[in-house]
């Protein structure tokens, strides 16, 4: 499905590209983004941008801006809509206080153990039609979905069963992966992501719901939390690629194709860079022997699934809208077996 769609998007898109010179941009606008400068994310989410301005002959720009940039990363649903920023790509569950759908939305916990599994459900689950449902009484137009590898989890103990957890301090984001998490026993504290490598260097949590495996290895977080579980078990979160609605509303037909068609592209550049860049991470953190990564077994996954599947029905009852999101969700993971 993937291939057929980035297929006929690269044609239609080459067509439009190379129909006339570059000329000077129509249209200038700031994204901001969840990640900080020099993360792999934001490199491709570079790359992304560049890619539109190749693909639209030059009359798209964009500057992509690292998280708080411009304004809070909670902020920034309100601040495309308003057109201070002209877009986003970030993740779904910071606007969590503004409707738990995004939190639900933007990283159902336990649910899929591979990218394509929840793109799929945007695709062809109803999953997209619901978020542009959601985000457009802001102003703003969902363009489309991305996502990123399992999070991997970053731990100065080993954890090697549901159990293990019980009792481990840990930092999760508020909202359901701290609910989830506690749930399973742990005691979660509620960190931003700046502070993840400060408190376990000195003791003050013993584990860390932060990122992919390769972002966790960069920045030091294995060497001194020498249990890494990977692949990751718990997290795959959403990427929100949306605009701002009134300048999505004025675009020429043929530029709204660009960027519906840079998104698929972008889909695949940036899981497949990720799942590489991963790879190499774990090869390196496997030379160093002080390091030793824990991989749940499918019936520890299966345990801590059951457990995310409870707190899931708890959110669904909160709004018509995660109430239908779950529906959505239950029914394509049961149509594929995958629950």
């Amino acid at each position: 499905m993937f291939k057929t769609i980035l297929g006929a998007a690269a044609i239609a898109v080459s067509a439009l590209a190379l129909s006339g010179p570059a000329v000077a941009a129509d249209y200038n606008w700031t994204f901001q983004t969840s990640e900080t400068a020099g993360e792999p994310g934001f490199i491709n989410k570079q790359k992304w941008a560049d890619s539109v301005k190749a693909l639209s002959g030059g009359r798209i720009e964009i500057e992509i801006l690292p998280i708080g940039a411009v304004v809070p990363h909670t902020d920034t649903l309100e601040a495309v809509g308003a057109g201070i920023l002209q877009g986003h790509l970030t993740d779904p569950s910071y606007f969590a206080g503004r409707d738990p759908a995004f939190a639900m939305m933007g990283n159902l916990v336990g649910a899929w153990s591979d990218p394509f599994e929840l793109l799929g459900f945007m695709q062809s689950g109803g999953g997209h039609e619901l978020y542009a449902e959601l985000v457009e009484p802001y102003g703003v137009h969902f363009i489309g979905a991305a996502a990123t590898e399992p999070e991997a989890f970053v731990s100065k103990v080993p954890i090697r069963t549901v159990e293990d957890l019980k009792g481990v301090k840990l930092r999760a984001p508020e909202g359901m992966v701290y609910e989830i998490f506690s749930k399973a026993g742990a005691s979660p504290v509620a960190l931003p992501g700046s502070e993840v490598f400060t408190a376990l260097d000195k003791g003050v949590i013993d584990a860390a719901d932060y990122t992919v495996f390769a972002a966790n290895q960069g920045q030091g977080m294995n060497d001194i939390a020498h249990y890494p579980l990977y692949p990751g078990f718990h997290s795959l979160p959403l990427i929100d690629i949306s605009m701002t609605k009134s300048i999505w509303d004025d675009l020429p037909d043929d530029l709204k194709a660009v960027l519906n068609a840079s998104v698929d592209t972008f889909i695949f550049n940036h899981v497949y860079s990720v799942r590489k860049l991963d790879a190499e991470a774990v090869a390196k953190a496997k030379a160093n022997p002080e390091i030793e990564i824990i991989n749940w077994s499918g019936d520890e996954r299966a345990k801590f699934r059951r457990i995310a599947q409870q707190e899931w029905q708890n959110w669904a009852g909160k709004t018509e809208m995660t109430q239908r999101y779950y529906d959505a969700v239950i029914k394509y993971l049961e149509g594929r077996n995958l629950l």
